[in-house]
């Protein structure tokens, strides 16, 4: 089967998005060689995915997951593909807290360094979080404290079988827009952030089409896989099926203007201090800038706010009133075995 899969994309045909899915759980179910998985994965990348294509891989890689199902919600997840090149800090991490402070839901997906010079796991462990929880304790983690951490290792067992190919290949692939997409949690409304602009129309596509209710596809113009505040952004909206895209200029929203500069970060452990003891102690800077604003498109995803202006008040306001950090504090004790 892998041998005519990989013959009919080398020729440039396309997959529907059942035979996407059923590829995907082929992968999965450890059934293709390291060289097959590599050919297949390099004539995905040279002809480019389809929205149904990456929406039956994603839909086969959360068959495939462990998955949890919390008693809350709406569940709202903050990440992005990755691979911006940009090294800035964790925005997506700070604003997730953020917007948890403000009474959003999330079941934060993510793991190890990709684009910023430690990926949302990595700045989390800097943070005290445990990220090697049970999936049960996830979801009571979110259950009680209102976020949790997804780490994708522990979720997606089964890609053990692609990872040595990927690894050889050394390129972003196919599954490096997948895992935003194979949320465990079924996360139902989400700001997922595309450094490759090319990608985010489709990867909207694909969120409509798998159900998504509420969603936010992002690009910087500055090439960031975030909302930012150094240029305008691209916004793609989803909203119940329907696909709609726009362009938000945040200094039109009374914040101001940043370079790529500003927003930059270190390692996990000068992550960590920026977030902890800057953005959520409420010290003002760019840093809490673009983490807000990202917050804002959490918290408006989640139906907590019925514009930008309003989800910025309320991010500004979980800041400002200890809201954000408390939720850090909550979850660094119960990932540690307290109450």
């Amino acid at each position: 089967m892998m041998e005519d899969l990989i013959s009919r994309v080398t020729s440039g045909e396309v997959l529907s998005r059942e035979e996407a899915r059923q590829t995907m759980l082929l992968l999965m179910r450890g059934e293709a060689s390291d060289a097959q998985i590599a050919a297949l994965l390099t004539a995905l990348k040279m002809r480019g995915e389809t929205a149904d294509e990456i929406a039956g891989f994603a839909q086969g890689m959360r068959e495939a997951a462990v998955t949890i199902t919390p008693a809350v919600g709406p569940l709202v997840d903050t990440c992005g593909t990755g691979g911006d090149g940009l090294h800035t800090f964790n925005i997506s991490t700070a604003a997730a807290f953020i917007a948890a402070g403000a009474g959003v839901y999330v079941a934060k997906h993510g793991n190890r360094c990709v684009s910023s010079s430690c990926g949302s796991a990595d700045v989390l462990e800097a943070l005290g979080v445990g990220i090697d929880l049970e999936a049960e304790e996830v979801r009571e983690c979110i259950e009680r404290t209102g976020m949790g951490f997804l780490f994708a290792p522990s979720f997606h067992p089964a890609m053990r079988h692609v990872m040595k190919a990927r690894r050889e290949m050394g390129i972003p692939t196919t599954f490096n827009l997948l895992g935003p997409l194979a949320n465990p949690a079924r996360a139902e409304a989400q700001v997922l952030g595309v450094g490759a602009r090319e990608k985010a129309p489709l990867i909207a596509k694909a969120l409509a089409e798998m159900g998504t209710r509420r969603a936010m596809v992002v690009h910087g113009e500055d090439g960031m896989d975030e909302l930012t505040t150094t240029s305008p952004t691209q916004v793609w909206e989803v909203v119940s099926g329907k696909v709609s895209h726009g362009r938000l200029d945040a200094s039109e929203l009374g914040m101001p203007r940043s370079s790529v500069e500003e927003l930059a970060g270190g390692d996990a452990e000068e992550n960590a201090r920026l977030i902890r003891d800057s953005v959520l102690a409420g010290e003002k800077s760019p840093h809490r800038d673009v983490a807000v604003l990202n917050a804002a498109a959490a918290i408006l995803v989640a139906g907590k706010a019925s514009d930008f202006r309003e989800g910025i008040a309320l991010a500004e306001r979980s800041i400002d009133s200890g809201a954000a950090l408390r939720k850090l504090e909550d979850m660094v004790l119960f990932t540690n075995g307290g109450a």
